[in-house]
Formats: C-alpha cells, structure tokens, sequence
C-alpha cells in the first residue's frame, strides 16, 4: 500500500490514464513561478477549454457581419441555438431530448419550477430539504412558502443528520418522508450536497417520495457532469442545474432544466410565461394567447443568451466525445487514490467527512481538519493549491477527471503532509 505514495506511481497512473491528454484542452492558471496551480475548485468554477474563443469567436463575427439577420443566417442560426445544445445535455442527465432546456440561471429555474410544481393544499404544504442545503435553495424555497402564505418556521421540513453522522443517511431521508409525506408538498433536495460532497439516492428517494403523493425535485449543481444521472429513468418529476462548475461554461453561465415528459402537456401546470417558451409556429404571428411548447421548452420566458450558450457548447463537445462512463470511472480513481494517501498520513487531525462508501460521492471530498483547518487551507493556497473553504470547518477538493491528473493528486496530499507536520 505505501507504494503508493511515491511520484513514480502517481506518474505510472497518469501514464495508465486514456483521459491524460484532455488536460491539455483546458487553461491551466499559472502561478507567478510559471508552474501550473493544482486546481481543485471544479467543483465552485470548471476551467476554460481552449476551444471555447472559437465558438464566442464565431458568434461575435456573426453578430458583426449580419447584425439581427444572425437570427436565422448565421453559421450556426441564433434562434434555435439553445436546441444545438439539447441532445448532448439531455445524455448528460439521461433524459429525453424533449425534458430538458437551457435557460436562465440556476436560482431563476427552481423558483419557475417551484410555481409549476409546488400546489400546496391544507393538508398538504410543507416542502422538505436538506438543513445544509446550499443557502440559495433555502432562500428560494423559503420565500416560495412565504409567497403562498405559509411561515418558513413552521412549514420547512429540514433533513438531519442522525446523530453522530457528518451527512443524512438515505435511511435518514426515507424514514422522515415516511413519518412526514401526507404533509409534504414539495421534496426538493440537492443530489449531491455541496459541503459534504454526498450523493443523495435520488432513485429511492423518489420513489418513496410519489408513494407518499409528494412532487420531488433536485438541484444538481454538483451533481451535473459529475455523477451517473438518469433523471426519466428515476421518474423524477423535475430538476435544475448550474453549467458553469463541471460542465466548464464560464462564470454565471446559463444554467439547465428538466422536466419529467409525464409534465409535458398537463395543462393544469401553473407556470410564468415568456414568448420563448410558446409555440415555435406561431410565436412570430405574435399571439395574445399563450400556447405552451410541449415539454421542458415550454417554460422558456427570454430569448437565448448565444455567448453564454456558446460558450457552454464547446465544453459538451467534450463531454460527449468522452462520454459520462469513462468520466466517472477515472473521478472515482482519483477519489480513491486521494483517500488513500490521506489515509497513509495516518493523522487523527484530518477526517474526510465525505461517505466512505465509493457510490455515495463524486468528485469531490469534503476534509475538516481540527483546530487548524482554516490555518491550513490558506496554507494551502499559498503553496499552488487552488480549492475553497465552506464555514464553519470544511476545505472542499475536486479532483475533475477532465483536466486533473494522480500527479495533482499526489502534490496535493505531498503539501499538506508538509503544514501539518510544521503545526505538530
């Protein structure tokens, strides 16, 4: 085992590894010495393809040489731009090309989903969520409670953990959605939490959720382009994502959203309405009255942001010339390997709060390290290790398998074997 923790065997992986060339696809950021920055943080904001200048290149030439005729003339037509990028997100999130969208932003879609799709009753009115869910879903459900009358104190169903775990168990999630669901309205959980780096079992906790009269959705800002994903298949009724973390689309890139085909035309759905979201046929006869597309489409509001679309176009090219299977196998080798040589540091300072068990985390790992960890992180930082810090004691590493290699890995553990030892 402890051969592991040597450069030639970091070096033999990433010799062994049939993703090692994708790295040079990717912007590196440089630190000041010239070497390259081991960058962690995939998992706040992916980095940049190098071919992503020539597709915003190629919109801007167009938008310079046809002006508003680029809607339909140019190289690649503005007007059904976001459906260049259907077909690709929906193997993505394994979804039918007609449940899912590019649209918007990630907070923007669940507060339009949450419309649709959160009817309470007085029976029936609670939304249930993770405690430690990212602070804008709770800021967006809570206010969507609120909206409808309904205190946020009262009507919040927060999943804990049981006592002495770092995350909920899916145990935990069944059991409360067993004793709550006759109450539940909504179950909307992050399919992978952003601090522990869980995976949430969202095939089970559906199921458990429709036996109980509950609409479930998901936010998979962490999950998209870095979990296994079948959304239809799970029959999840909706969900949302973020583009700019591992599907590499640039800072507040334009987000995606699904929606089950079970929804596609059930007109008894509540929604906001835009023009972008009525029917292709008829939108430019300019309609007073609203004619919904059939499935995701239909709750588009505003015409297509093409840079921002571009932009994340370039990066699913990636994606899809690889394939999400081989994806996952190296970022679960990765993970593997980082906590193993964590694990060979043999120091009782350090505790990876992520699930020890394989399936139940992607690429990241979320370490809480006693007394010091701040202290550490920053030393971290000053080293050539980019990756982010979460209050109140987690550093959070991503090891993307697109553009990180087992040698990151090895430097990575290598540095902080050397802090702490100088904090003995």
């Amino acid at each position: 085992m402890s051969d592991i923790n040597t450069r030639a065997y970091a070096l033999k992986l990433d010799k062994e590894d049939p993703l090692r060339g994708y790295r040079t696809q990717f912007h590196l950021p440089m630190q000041k010495t010239g070497d390259d920055y081991i960058y962690f943080c995939g998992n706040s904001l992916g980095l940049q393809p190098k071919t992503l200048k020539s597709f915003v290149d190629q919109e801007l030439e167009d938008w310079k040489n046809l002006g508003v005729e680029g809607h339909f003339h140019a190289r690649n037509p503005w007007m059904p731009y976001h459906e260049f990028l259907t077909s690709k997100m929906a193997n993505i999130v394994g979804a039918l090309d007609k449940e899912v969208v590019v649209m918007n932003g990630l907070t923007v879609n669940l507060n339009l989903m949450m419309v649709s799709f959160y009817r309470p009753t007085k029976e029936r009115y609670k939304i249930m969520i993770e405690a430690d869910a990212f602070p804008s879903d709770q800021y967006a459900v809570k206010s969507q409670l609120a909206f409808h009358g309904y205190d946020p104190q009262e009507a919040l169903i927060l999943l804990q953990p049981s006592e002495g775990k770092a995350y909920v168990t899916r145990e935990d999630v069944i059991k409360k959605i067993e004793e709550e669901g006759d109450k539940v309205a909504l179950i909307m959980i992050g399919g992978v939490n952003y601090y522990t780096g869980q995976v949430f079992d969202m095939k089970s906790i559906t199921e458990a959720g429709h036996k109980k009269g509950c609409v479930v959705g998901f936010d998979l800002a962490h999950a998209v382009g870095n979990i296994n994903l079948n959304l239809h298949d799970w029959n999840i009724d909706f969900a949302v994502w973020c583009n700019y973390k591992y599907l590499n689309a640039g800072p507040g890139a334009v987000a995606g959203c699904f929606v089950h085909e079970n929804h596609a035309t059930d007109s008894n759905l509540p929604r906001f309405t835009g023009w972008w979201g009525h029917e292709k046929e008829t939108r430019f006869k300019m309609p007073n009255d609203y004619i919904p597309i059939p499935g995701a489409e239909g709750w588009q509001m505003s015409n297509a942001p093409i840079l921002s679309m571009a932009a994340l176009r370039s990066s699913l090219e990636i994606f899809d010339e690889i394939g999400m299977p081989t994806l996952i196998e190296k970022s679960r080798n990765l993970s593997a390997y980082i906590v193993d040589l964590i694990g060979l540091m043999d120091d009782s300072r350090v505790h990876i709060i992520s699930p020890e068990d394989i399936d139940q985390r992607g690429c990241q790992l979320s370490i809480r390290i006693k007394e010091i960890g701040r202290t550490v992180f920053e030393q971290l930082e000053a080293n050539g290790v980019i990756l982010d810090w979460r209050e109140p004691d987690v550093i959070r590493i991503a090891a993307v398998p697109l553009y990180n290699s087992f040698m990151d890995a090895y430097l990575f553990v290598t540095i902080l074997k050397k802090i702490l030892e100088n904090h003995e």
